[in-house]
């Protein structure tokens, strides 16, 4: 069976789309009517942007959706999912691509969770972590005795957890977790504490716009962040989906899961090649390519 996995906020660069953009009609259509819906030409940013100007939030993620789903149009006939999943943001992407969601619509909420997000990070200092080497039960139990908001955002793969909160609690946990065994505990460039119950004021914001756009049940089975499992209902993705800011996304969970239900080939569609990377770190049995 056939798995396609779209990427998430990190996997930008500097020219994205730029070759859909001049080799197929379909996909320059796309791209000028999502510069209308945005009220700003992100394709400039997109094809000639620093990699500072494609940092921003408001740009980043609206970027790599554009790109992984104008990507999955062009595929035309040839793409034929029998499951999808997305990193974070990729939700959205994949949410599109398997038709629960039009592309005016998943643009909107993208940009809408952008800009929530956003404001959610100005409210107080907060960050994240990559963590490398240890059992994810032993990071989950450090976060747990650290004082302040610290917990465990983003299950990559076995071994590469991400860890999200106040930027003191984070910094804290880094120290307990290099204590611990921690090959590395690294805090990364992001703009604020996605994943963390710090996004509750985005969450709140998107879930009033989550509630006021239609979904319909998607061509296939969508494995969501949150529940990690095979979702086919409109409302239950939607309830998902609003939960999925302020919750971790467990990908480790659901690339077992989409194999043990019968995936044998990942194709990652947009930017990057983050996710076969991290699939074949789950099971190096399974086949990986770039769609």
């Amino acid at each position: 069976m056939k798995a396609y996995v779209f990427p998430g906020q990190g996997a930008q660069f500097t020219g994205m789309g730029k070759d859909l953009y001049e080799s197929s009609h379909e996909a320059k259509e796309l791209f000028e009517k999502a510069n209308d819906i945005l009220g700003f030409r992100i394709t400039d940013v997109m094809f000639e942007g620093t990699p500072e100007q494609l940092k921003e939030t408001r740009v980043t993620q609206p970027a790599v959706f554009l790109h992984s789903v104008i990507r999955a149009k062009t595929l035309g006939d040839s793409f034929t999912p029998d499951m999808v999943a997305g990193h974070s943001l990729g939700e959205f992407s994949a949410l599109v691509s398997a038709g629960s969601l039009t592309f005016e619509d998943g643009l909107k909420l993208v940009s809408q969770r952008a800009l929530a997000m956003q404001k959610a990070c100005e409210i107080t200092p907060s960050t994240m972590a990559a963590v490398l080497g240890l059992e994810d039960k032993i990071v989950e139990d450090v976060c747990e005795s650290i004082d302040g908001i610290v917990v465990a955002a983003n299950y990559n793969c076995p071994g590469q957890l991400v860890i999200s909160g106040e930027t003191s609690a984070v910094e804290a946990a880094c120290e307990a977790l290099k204590a611990a065994g921690a090959k590395r505990a690294l805090i990364l460039p992001v703009g604020g504490a996605f994943h963390s119950p710090m996004m509750e004021p985005a969450r709140e914001e998107l879930a009033a716009a989550i509630e006021a756009t239609k979904f319909t049940n998607p061509v296939c089975p969508v494995y969501q962040n949150v529940p990690a499992t095979a979702v086919t209902d409109a409302e239950e993705i939607k309830k998902n989906l609003i939960i999925q800011l302020t919750a971790p996304v467990k990908w480790t969970q659901s690339v077992q899961n989409m194999i043990a239900d019968g995936a044998a080939l990942f194709t990652e569609v947009g930017p990057g090649n983050v996710l076969q990377g991290l699939v074949k770190k789950i099971n190096k049995e399974v086949e990986t390519a770039q769609g």
